[in-house]
């Protein structure tokens, strides 16, 4: 090829090619604009409308669902379109596969054939208004017809709906059903709300609807919160005497009872005059008999004889003076604060009128190991701190003596909060006389939020109780 053609068909190319990349660019620049100025156009709530109305007006339905009422007459009539139940619940879709007719009975139990309207529309609207005694027939139809989104939602609103109030109670019942089903999730919340808020459940119109199995199961933990064990006792009385249990129910609730945490002016009363006692009397004889040993001797004189690690000799969380005290802490993340307070030594007779004396640290921020000590018994104080810490607490006792021979002491740090308007009991924190402070505490708490969920009017509500724990002895062998 001649150089001049050569260079001719060269520059040609080089033409094109520049073409081509100028092109490119003007092409992706095109793109950039159209991409930047893309808009969504949101109008699912018209949609949401629109499949309401749907339903309403029963326009284009191809089915008519027959919803009757078990062991009665009553029949509520829904038009509803296949295509919707089908996409929404697979159950629904088998039932439309089978069925002989446009018209499908359904039979539901009364509760459930009452919230069976709504159950349908949230099919075709996808939101749904709960009230609390809708909240097991709504679960059961989404369990039955499988449509787990709501199912779930259901679960997650009783979790988060423990304190509602209600004018017969709710939390109950809802355990109950968790129980039915094998929802543990729901069952251990439940459960955990009524130990942790159970000196209010006991006063309530729900006590009285506490099934032998729960009310067995409550009186096993040592994690109740109420004023003491004779509210509790009492408590169960009352629930004996409302509804009258099989003998070995009754029985075997009166042995869970912790007799040893009575004080012997009250066990006398009990013996004398409450009509239970005076019933069941014999089933409950050898425990009275313990508890006033318990009262009578030292514990390093009881722990030569019993085995004093059963449940018998273990607190639960008492609110009353002799156990513990509040304190209510205003503006907590502003600084550091101190408090002191006494408890009695242990609650048998024989250290009645001992006390010992507790300070109690609290620091927003994470606390140098090496200014824990150094604080005075009353006041507030600004020691050193490191920054992005978290809240700490400290509970140590202000002298040590030789009557802590042979006991323990375990600190409980209650924090309440208000839910649904009601002030409850948000976190339970446990912690033993070796460690001193709580690892755990207030580990996902943002108190520097107003609105914070631990917080009640911007301050901290804490209930600090220390719970003397006997140690048996250990005897060598010869």
């Amino acid at each position: 090829m001649p150089l001049i053609a050569w260079k001719k068909e060269n520059l040609q190319l080089s033409a094109r090619k520049k073409w081509m990349e100028k092109t490119f660019l003007a092409a992706l620049k095109s793109d950039v604009v159209l991409e930047n100025s893309a808009t969504t156009l949101n109008h699912s709530m018209a949609l949401v409308q629109r499949m309401e109305a749907l339903l309403t007006q029963g326009n284009g339905s191809d089915v008519i669902l027959r919803v009757q009422t078990l062991n009665t007459d009553e029949v509520k009539v829904i038009q509803v379109h296949s295509l919707v139940l089908t996409l929404q619940s697979d159950v629904f879709d088998e039932l439309l596969q089978t069925r002989n007719s446009t018209a499908m009975v359904l039979r539901e139990s009364p509760d459930c054939a009452a919230v069976f309207d709504k159950f349908i529309r949230y099919l075709y609207c996808g939101d749904i208004t709960v009230r609390l005694n809708q909240a097991i027939p709504l679960h059961k139809l989404a369990s039955k017809y499988h449509v787990w989104d709501l199912q779930q939602g259901l679960t997650q609103y009783m979790t988060q709906h423990l304190s509602s109030d209600s004018l017969m109670g709710h939390v109950v019942s809802w355990y109950q059903y968790a129980t039915q089903i094998g929802d543990v999730t729901l069952q251990n919340s439940c459960l955990q709300y009524l130990s942790w808020n159970l000196s209010s459940v006991l006063q309530s119109a729900e006590w009285s609807s506490v099934s032998e199995e729960l009310l067995l199961t409550l009186l096993q933990r040592s994690d109740l919160v109420l004023q003491s064990e004779l509210e509790l006792y009492e408590a169960l009385e009352a629930w004996i005497s409302q509804n009258q249990p099989s003998v070995e129910a009754a029985k075997s609730a009166l042995k869970a009872i912790r007799y040893a945490m009575i004080s012997p002016q009250h066990l006398f009363h009990l013996q004398k005059k409450s009509s239970v006692m005076l019933k069941y009397y014999e089933s409950v004889r050898d425990l009275l008999f313990l508890a006033f040993q318990f009262h009578a001797a030292s514990p390093i004189q009881l722990a030569k004889y019993f085995d004093v690690n059963c449940s018998l000799f273990t607190p639960r969380n008492y609110l009353s003076q002799a156990w513990g005290s509040p304190w209510v802490i205003n503006n907590p993340t502003r600084d550091d604060r101190s408090f002191s307070f006494q408890t009695q030594l242990g609650p048998s007779g024989y250290d009645a009128s001992k006390r010992v004396t507790w300070n109690a640290l609290f620091s927003p921020r994470w606390l140098p190991l090496s200014v824990r000590s150094a604080y005075p018994e009353m006041g507030s104080l600004q020691p050193t701190r490191t920054d992005g810490g978290r809240p700490r607490i400290i509970v140590t006792p202000a002298t040590s003596s030789p009557d802590f021979a042979g006991v323990s002491f375990q600190k409980t740090v209650i924090v309440s909060a208000r839910k649904q308007g009601k002030v409850v009991v948000r976190h339970v924190y446990n912690f033993h006389q070796s460690t001193e402070e709580a690892g755990d505490f207030l580990l996902e708490a943002d108190l520097q939020r107003r609105a914070s969920e631990y917080l009640i009017d911007s301050s901290l509500y804490l209930h600090i109780i220390v719970k003397p724990l006997y140690h048996s002895l250990i005897v060598a062998k010869k």
